[in-house]
């Protein structure tokens, strides 16, 4: 039986939409990636009534929810089966995810693996369909 988490805590967002640059609806030069205005004048460095919200420390997650994805686990990225007995412990915390740059033969060996130590994956059939139907 796959493994379950821990604990399935509500995943609260204080904001889900990003945090866009000044003036950047205005210029094309002006990507979206928020950067800080520094200017002396600026409004939005000033707060100014009426203007987009700047980033800062109160928008960040819980701590107890922070990482965590929506099926309740933590990514832990592993790189062969020496990596999955990391996780013995924390098969309720955590879930394996393999690297991108793991070979098919390699990833066999570490879903096998994992189904023994009762360890979820994430991506266990990444790499695995091209190569069976080929």
């Amino acid at each position: 039986m796959a493994p379950q988490p821990l604990v399935r805590r509500k995943i609260v967002k204080k904001k889900t939409n990003t945090f866009k640059r000044h003036q950047s609806d205005r210029y094309d030069k002006v990507t979206e990636a928020w950067r800080k205005p520094k200017g002396i004048d600026n409004r939005l460095r000033r707060k100014f009534r009426g203007l987009t919200r700047m980033p800062k420390i109160g928008y960040g997650s819980n701590r107890r929810t922070k990482h965590v994805l929506q099926n309740g686990f933590k990514k832990f990225r592993v790189f062969n089966t020496s990596d999955l007995e990391l996780l013995l412990m924390h098969n309720r915390t955590y879930a394996a995810q393999i690297a991108h740059n793991v070979s098919a033969g390699k990833r066999k060996d570490i879903v096998e693996r994992a189904a023994q130590l009762n360890i979820k994956v994430l991506n266990p059939n990444a790499r695995l369909r091209q190569e069976e139907t080929q």
